[in-house]
């Protein structure tokens, strides 16, 4: 049977669909390539989008993390409020670094780039990348306001007409510790958009389309359609949930309602904590971004990430609460909030859909910011070290503790989620900072016990090269609240901040690690979900066997006896389990 017209027509749209994103993926893969920050040449936090006229995105690449590429799709329409797109020029670039307006913190640049068709401008091309200084007090929480956490750049020209604006690039320079990486970094996101418009024009110029108008629509309303036919699938209805983090100096707890309705889903966090005075506070286009990631990774993964896919969802904020800082709030680390609500939007999915959601997982990643030279240490230590030369150095490192068990698996060990960037090789950190990494490995025993187990998280040991101080900008969470289990799951184990030689270092804020010591980080793992006691056994041992649980906690927490052979041994794991059952039925 042959196709007709109709069908030919649809397959050729979804061709054009499919193109247009591997054209932004290219973008991606050349900031990968040619990025100066080991931020996205290592760790991959980046967005890279392409758009319509009106801002609207249409594609996204599958590289980036979902903080970059949610505030990104909102944040383009703001560059078009002040340069329309009728007024841009072939060979314009346009930048800002506004937390209120893109990705939440002065570090993550956006620089937006029109691209021409037949004389006309028909689309926009986009990345959104974090940079690994941006001056003021560097990446950390202990900002008491925006104006000290680094250079402010507005929505404004980058280049015009091909000619770069040398006025904006000398005061880059004049304003962070590292120009000529800060400067590589910004040539690399204008050279990966052109490289992105080059790939979508081809596309054009292949299929011969005048414009993107036609299979932009087409693109949008898709999704959009696919995306309120997998909502509709939920029971309409109203759910709950509250999470607690560590904050700064005190708990902060998240709300939220969800409401789910006719194809629609509204999330409202009314009760949150109030703004902080400290740099964890987030800016509303991040928590859109986060709040729209935790619906659709569970609702519609498989649908494509664009305008249309994400207009079903809506959320309100209350101002002034942390999930919607004002102006001039300190916002540095927004993440380490942030990355916490996608679980607590599982917590109401749980309700609505059981046995689709995960655990809670260790969610902020653990990206210690280190800094070396004389400014970067405590004056305590200065007086100690006497004329000894001290290398000036600023290096981010991305690492991560454990995900939440799974409805059909384990969690994921090591694995930086909701965010997506990975792990920094500590080959790459020895080559670009005076450190060396003495330990990374596997946290033993550190994912919650459950049917399925949590993630575990990771033991990482660091110190100056030749014994040099060196401070630590920290930002880590899950240390005084670790991620809560899930249907009988166990939590996972919390974080720990400590020195080599013993003492526990605060979670956040600036510190100094002095001479000849090291630091220390233990990652958290996830929660497990689902009952310990109906873990199969034969799984049990294999943890035992690879070191990831010891044969006690196999007893203690699965009821499971581990023999000399190191199999599980079925009577005495049978009466382990019956006893464990008795007791806990007693305690019910």
């Amino acid at each position: 049977m042959s196709a007709n017209a109709s069908d030919i027509g649809l397959i050729h749209k979804q061709i054009v669909w499919n193109r247009l994103i591997a054209a932004v993926e290219e973008q991606a893969q050349t900031l990968i390539r040619t990025a100066f920050s080991p931020t996205v040449s290592e760790a991959g936090d980046l967005a890279a989008g392409v758009f319509d006229r009106q801002g609207h995105m249409l594609a996204q690449a599958v590289t980036g993390t979902p903080g970059h590429v949610n505030s990104m799709a909102n944040g383009v329409q703001f560059f078009l409020k002040k340069f329309p797109i009728d007024s841009m020029r072939e060979g314009d670039h346009y930048i800002t670094n506004d937390p209120w307006l893109t990705s939440g913190h002065l570090h993550d640049i956006t620089v937006v780039t029109p691209f021409f068709h037949r004389g006309r401008a028909v689309g926009l091309i986009a990345n959104t990348c974090h940079v690994v200084d941006i001056g003021g007090r560097g990446f950390g929480p202990d900002g008491r306001s925006v104006f000290e956490e680094g250079l402010f750049i507005p929505v404004m020209k980058l280049a015009r007409a091909g000619q770069l604006n040398d006025d904006l690039f000398e005061i880059i320079r004049e304003n962070v510790r590292d120009p000529q990486s800060v400067e590589g970094d910004i040539f690399s996101f204008m050279a990966a958009n052109e490289e992105g418009a080059r790939r979508a024009l081809a596309l054009m110029h292949e299929f011969d389309l005048p414009d993107l108008e036609g299979i932009g629509q087409y693109i949008i309303e898709a999704s959009r359609e696919a995306t309120k036919k997998e909502i509709a699938r939920l029971p309409n209805g109203v759910f709950r949930n509250n999470l607690v983090t560590d904050g700064y100096d005190k708990p902060v707890e998240l709300m939220a309602t969800l409401t789910i309705k006719d194809g629609t889903i509204h999330v409202d966090y009314t009760g949150t904590t109030p703004a902080s005075p400290f740099g964890i506070n987030v800016v509303l286009n991040y928590t859109q971004a986060y709040t729209l990631f935790g619906l659709k990774c569970i609702i519609a993964p498989e649908i494509p990430n664009n305008y249309g896919s994400l207009a079903p969802f809506s959320f309100h904020a209350p101002e002034s609460c942390i999930l919607n800082a004002k102006r001039p709030a300190p916002v540095s680390a927004r993440h380490v909030i942030g990355h916490m609500l996608p679980d607590l939007i599982f917590g109401c999915l749980h309700q609505a859909m059981p046995g689709r959601v995960p655990a809670e997982g260790s969610s902020a990643n653990w990206q210690p910011q280190f800094r070396g030279g004389r400014s970067a240490i405590d004056t305590r230590q200065l007086e100690t070290l006497g004329n000894h030369d001290l290398v000036d150095f600023d290096y981010i490192t991305f690492h991560a503790g454990g995900t939440g068990g799974r409805p059909t698996a384990d969690g994921m060990s090591a694995t930086a989620f909701p965010s997506g960037v990975k792990n920094t090789p500590v080959e790459v950190s020895e080559n670009r900072a005076p450190l060396v990494f003495w330990r990374k490995e596997l946290r033993a025993g550190s994912g919650g016990a459950g049917q399925w187990r949590g993630g575990l998280g990771q033991v990482m040991e660091v110190g100056g090269r030749d014994n040099i101080p060196f401070a630590v900008l920290a930002m880590f969470d899950r240390v005084s609240v670790p991620p809560k289990g899930r249907e009988r799951g166990a939590a996972g184990a919390p974080g720990r901040v400590r020195l080599g030689s013993g003492p526990l270092l605060r979670p956040k804020g600036q510190q100094t690690i002095p001479a000849g010591d090291r630091l220390t980080l233990e990652m958290p793992g996830g929660g497990g979900f689902g009952d310990p006691l109906r873990r199969e056994p034969a799984l049990v041992a294999l943890d035992v066997a690879n070191g990831l649980i010891s044969a006690e906690a196999a007893a203690g927490d699965y009821g499971v006896a581990i023999g000399p052979d190191g199999q599980a041994e079925q009577a005495a794991s049978e009466a382990l389990r019956a006893s464990r059952r008795a007791s806990r039925q007693a305690a019910e």
